[in-house]
């Protein structure tokens, strides 16, 4: 059975693909990848149908992730198929909460940052679209982080679902 995992941010443009990009080539270092499907989205569908933007496409690319992507929006008939779904910041929490259709689809958002033990505080991933190269760069610093503990609690919750 497969694990299925989504991050979502605002436009689904800058951090939710490049959460996605990450997230996926870990999974796919662990050999987890028939096992776990990755995915990501945005809150709002202003930018439907774009590709990512294309400071997240160069700082992923530089870094050795894929860069290609289609934003799209989160719809609540999602939450009966995924098992996680990421938030990047505590608005997309919240607005994600508000969105799930039960209480079990709320409790399967998440903030990212919870997932990396290095996290003081905030636990928001900034928002690097207003600025320049420094806060993409800043933004895959802190989504590489906390991919480590998140595979770490996929990976858990595969043993579980085995055992």
């Amino acid at each position: 059975m497969t694990y299925r995992v989504c991050f979502v941010c605002t436009g689904n443009i800058c951090r939710s693909p490049m959460a996605e990009s990450v997230f996926r080539a870990r999974v796919a270092e662990a050999g987890l990848d028939s096992e776990v499907e990755v995915d990501s989205a945005g809150t709002g569908g202003w930018h439907e149908g774009d590709p990512a933007d294309p400071r997240t496409v160069a700082v992923l690319e530089e870094h050795g992730y894929d860069g290609d992507h289609v934003a799209r929006q989160f719809q609540a008939s999602w939450f009966s198929r995924l098992d996680l779904v990421i938030a990047l910041d505590s608005g997309h929490l919240k607005a994600l909460r508000r969105l799930a259709p039960t209480e079990q689809d709320a409790a399967k958002v998440r903030l990212l940052r919870s997932y990396d033990p290095t996290a003081d505080g905030d636990l928001d991933v900034p928002d690097p679209y207003y600025g320049g190269m420094d806060g993409f760069e800043e933004c895959l610093e802190m989504v590489e982080s906390a991919s480590t503990g998140l595979l770490h609690a996929v990976r858990e919750r595969l043993e579980g679902r085995a055992a």
